[in-house]
């Protein structure tokens, strides 16, 4: 299990390649990467910064994964969660779960996404258009979420 939280970019094809490298019990990666749209709730977005309180995060995003791997067959996950100032199209979020089928794949790595955006203690701003804004929780990711408490 890799957890990273970082300043700096990463590269997508290699974090993923390296979960399943010379495991031949993975026959499925499922992959999420998330990044800074150039708009939101109807204003222009030039940067975004990205706060977290260090050591806290990455102990929530493990016991995300946790609760994942207690639900589905997750033979290794990787979540990388950029942080500082970011641009429109900068890369924010991978993560990236390895299972013997794509099912528990699929479902894992949704769940994980899922529970980031609502659990994990990261703050955002966004200077936009129309000025500086702290962005909200959705209800839809609520929503997300919520749905996992349902399904066993």
């Amino acid at each position: 299990m890799k957890i990273s939280v970082q300043r700096e970019d990463f590269d997508c094809g290699a974090e993923i390649e390296a979960l399943a490298r010379g495991n031949p019990r993975v026959g499925a990666l499922a992959a999420f990467v998330g990044s800074v749209r150039d708009v939101n709730e109807g204003a222009e977005v030039g940067r975004m910064t990205l706060e977290h309180y260090p050591g806290m995060t990455e102990k929530s995003i493990g016991a995300i994964v946790e609760q994942a791997r207690s639900r589905w067959d997750v033979i290794d996950c990787t979540v990388i969660h950029r942080v500082g100032e970011l641009q429109p199209t900068d890369r924010i979020v991978l993560v990236a779960v390895a299972s013997g089928h794509r099912g528990d794949a699929f479902a894992a790595c949704e769940f994980v996404m899922d529970y980031l955006k609502t659990r994990a203690p990261f703050w955002k701003k966004e200077r936009t258009s129309e000025g500086e804004r702290w962005v909200e929780a959705r209800s839809s990711d609520d929503e997300a979420a919520e749905r996992w408490q349902e399904v066993k």
